[in-house]
């Protein structure tokens, strides 16, 4: 049974001529893409095939996100305003600590639901320190492609005691779950995860570069988000930040480092030399007052830079549609240049730069024969979108007017894992209630800090 799209209205390949095709169509058959763009539908059609109209929609491939922590989705709400290290000691690392097995399965799933109905197909996750297991299993149920790790914890000032592990357990963890999921279904993949440099002792740090390169798998950590991090670095190192992960192992074309926006120029040089891949997180950034990366320039060296949403709790969602605005926008403001981030270059970051940090970029990130047939279809019929004529350009409208409600179906492998806005594995009713009596527990039990609301009820 194959799969025919017919007649959208574009389809953005983001193949290496970046074509844009009007009025075109695609067959997909046994999760690949067997034709694009104009052709007989007759030869290819069979009686049992799926087939969508795409009048009115545009199809691009599906969306890669390569910063985005799926168990952080339940604390959404719960460390608004705070500095990134406050956040983290206050809220976050106590919430992970303590949220339990069925917490992470449950944020995991909500997560993925989020991401999905937004056209994220791929996601590189962060992890969690407890329960890694439990991400692995939703991620397989829901239908994403999606790489993570184990979070790797092991120093005594940088970490809590609820988190902190020893390196040696740890590690052979690490290892056990990268041998069960590396590579399963042809969909998910493990990547290992010490969290950053100041809650690691180099040991730690050093083996996990170690253990990637072993396994061949990525290699993934947190870089120069915040100020206060980068000088604790330079305290306890003598180096900068990517200087020091850089002389331990920790760069290079296998490694993706989360941030990067406290760099020095010879940092910058650092990263394209070794072809270290960077995941921009404009919202996060912004919100935790981390500061704006340098983008523009870090692309004009060389740099491969993609897009990720980072974690809920730091922005509220995991929009790639937002996150997609907001990289073009702040850096014409930061710049005082309009022309300096087009739509195009922000929609490579956040398809065909995506699949290339994660390995991948041969199997997804364009639209072309041969590959997986991961795509999102977006409709270009709300009137947010509209006038579209002619004259209007679909990377242009796809990256400043739509959103992620706009989005009608999400396919992955050639299946339709969102049916008009509807995510086909999982019952979305039910998970949503089952992570709300979750997190209300969870809060409870911790007793935070947090802010009491003044609410009046009114009985009717």
């Amino acid at each position: 049974m194959g799969l025919l799209i017919r007649d959208a209205k574009f389809i953005i390949t983001m193949d290496s001529a970046r074509r844009v095709l009007e009025n075109a169509s695609i067959y997909v058959e046994e999760g690949r893409i067997v034709e694009v763009g104009f052709f007989e539908e007759l030869k290819y059609a069979k009686k049992d095939d799926i087939i969508i109209d795409a009048k009115n929609m545009v199809i691009t491939p599906g969306f890669v996100q390569t910063h985005v922590h799926l168990l952080q989705t339940a604390f959404r709400g719960l460390a608004d305003d705070l500095a990134l290290l406050d956040w983290l000691k206050r809220r976050i690392w106590p919430l992970e600590a303590n949220i339990g097995k069925d917490g992470v399965y449950y944020a995991a799933l909500l997560s993925s639901i989020e991401l999905l109905k937004g056209g994220t197909t791929s996601i590189l996750d962060f992890g969690s320190v407890k329960f890694e297991d439990e991400i692995f299993k939703a991620m397989h149920k829901v239908g994403i492609r999606g790489a993570s790790g184990k979070i790797l914890m092991d120093h005594d000032e940088g970490a809590p005691e609820e988190l902190r592990e020893d390196r040696e357990k740890a590690l052979k963890e690490s290892e056990s779950l990268l041998k069960k999921w590396h590579g399963k279904d042809g969909r998910l993949f493990y990547v290992v995860t010490p969290r950053f440099v100041i809650s690691c002792t180099e040991e730690c740090l050093k083996e996990a570069a170690e253990q990637a390169r072993e396994y061949k798998v990525r290699l993934q950590t947190h870089a120069s988000e915040n100020k206060n991090e980068v000088k604790i670095v330079k305290e306890r190192t003598g180096l900068w930040n990517i200087e020091y992960l850089h002389k331990i192992g920790i760069t290079g074309s296998d490694v993706i480092l989360a941030h990067c926006i406290w760099l020095t120029e010879d940092e910058m040089r650092l990263l394209a030399e070794t072809g270290t891949h960077v995941a921009h997180c404009p919202s996060a950034n912004l919100k935790l007052a981390s500061g704006i990366a340098k983008v523009p320039e870090l692309l004009k060296l060389g740099v491969n830079v993609t897009l990720g949403a980072d974690g809920a709790p730091c922005n509220n969602n995991l929009d790639v549609f937002i996150e997609m605005r907001l990289a073009a926008l702040i850096q014409k403001a930061r710049l005082l240049d309009p022309t300096v981030m087009s739509a195009s270059t922000v929609l490579e970051m956040a398809t065909i730069n995506g699949a290339k940090a994660l390995g991948l970029d041969k199997e997804i990130g364009s639209i072309e024969v041969g590959k997986k047939a991961d795509m999102a279809m977006i409709s270009l019929e709300a009137p947010h979108v509209r006038p579209f004529t002619k004259y209007h350009d679909p990377m242009s409208a796809i990256i400043y007017a739509t959103k992620s409600s706009d989005v009608k179906y999400t396919i992955i492998d050639g299946k339709i894992i969102v049916d008009k806005g509807k995510v086909t594995t999982v019952n979305e009713e039910d998970i949503l209630r089952k992570i709300d009596k979750i997190v209300e527990k969870l809060v409870e039990k911790l007793n935070l800090d947090l802010i009491e609301l003044k609410r009046e009820k009114i009985i009717t």
